[in-house]
């Protein structure tokens, strides 16, 4: 064997070193189309104008600039918003069944003067008349109408990520390389988690309305099936990705694919399970609101109704709730993956 010295610089002599270039011209070129591609959609997504007027709105605020657009807007709309509307009136006279000695927790009835003003056909001008009303108070009615509907929410998502869990189990096993029974069933089962995963909850929600009507049914088909696109794939996943050698222990004392899979291979991704899990979970409650808005149950429906009728007041009630639901599940979910995983 042949041993090669290394060469030493001669003294007072330095190496040269040479470092390849980490960037070269085709580096450059492809920076450049990147540029120019992100230019192009900006225009036509209106990207330019939307830093116009977020410029505008900041001098605005800031005093530089006149007006703005948005500013307005939100402006307008935060008015309305404030103060949220907690409390519900009613009047006594369209109410049949109430009793007086025996109102609604912390309601009261109130004498007002109700002001209207109507036309008078035979002078044609504007009249104004006012009469005595009793109004039923209800200072937490519509707090507690928020409530109920948020607690419809939360039962849609729960039930549509159970959904999503059961579905996803037997896809997880066939879409899974190195448990699955044969390429057509692996085919199968991935080519059916795309599907599923590739259809939005909102337009599922709206074909499930036609066919199952108004109401949480539609909800929790709607989550379960796109959510089980998800939960299939991720579960699917950490099969194969799960360390093979309990598997081929298991394998090797002659234990069958169910027996490996389940004491091989199931102790190590359980923990990351209950993690996907308990995400849809939280994901399924903000978009079961989304898909109330086309009449698939929970508070969805409830928001898009006083957003319609331009009622800001109670929309703020309605976001404060589902901002207080998120966090609070945010919350359990954390210290929950902190026990378990």
């Amino acid at each position: 064997m042949d041993i090669k010295p290394i060469p030493v610089p001669a003294q007072g002599t330095t190496l040269d070193w040479q470092l390849d270039q980490p960037y070269r011209a085709k580096h450059l070129l492809l920076l450049l189309l990147v540029l120019a591609v992100l230019l192009f959609t900006g225009h036509r997504t209106e990207m330019d104008k939307m830093v116009v007027m977020t410029g505008q709105a900041v001098g605005n605020l800031v005093g530089l600039a006149d007006d703005s657009q948005v500013v307005r807007g939100l402006s307008r709309v935060g008015a309305s918003m404030w103060p949220p509307a907690f409390g519900t009136e009613e009047e006594v006279a369209r109410l049949t069944d109430l009793d007086r000695d025996q109102l609604p927790f912390l309601a009261k009835i109130e004498t007002r003067e109700k002001v209207e003003q109507h036309l008078n056909p035979d002078t044609l001008e504007m009249e104004t008349s006012s009469e005595k009303v009793e109004l039923l108070i209800k200072p937490l009615g519509y707090a507690w109408t928020v409530f109920i509907k948020m607690l419809e929410t939360i039962e849609i998502a729960i039930w549509g990520t159970l959904f999503s869990v059961v579905l996803s189990i037997p896809l997880a096993w066939f879409a899974a390389r190195n448990y699955t029974v044969n390429h057509f069933t692996y085919t199968l089962a991935r080519g059916t988690i795309s599907l599923l995963r590739s259809m939005p909850e909102l337009i599922v929600a709206l074909f499930l309305v036609l066919a199952y009507g108004f109401g949480p049914i539609a909800g929790v088909l709607a989550l379960g099936l796109h959510a089980a696109g998800f939960l299939g794939k991720f579960y699917a996943e950490d099969i194969e990705n799960a360390d093979k050698k309990p598997q081929e222990a298991l394998e090797a004392i002659g234990a069958g694919k169910l027996k490996t899979l389940w004491y091989g291979v199931m102790p190590q991704v359980v923990p990351q399970y209950i993690a996907y899990t308990l995400y849809i979970l939280d994901r399924n409650v903000r978009m079961a609101t989304v898909i109330g808005l086309v009449g698939a149950g929970g508070i969805g429906q409830e928001l898009k109704g006083r957003f319609d009728m331009f009622q800001y007041d109670h929309v703020a009630t309605i976001l404060i709730a589902i901002f207080i639901v998120v966090f609070l599940l945010e919350r359990f979910s954390a210290r929950l993956r902190a026990k378990l995983i």
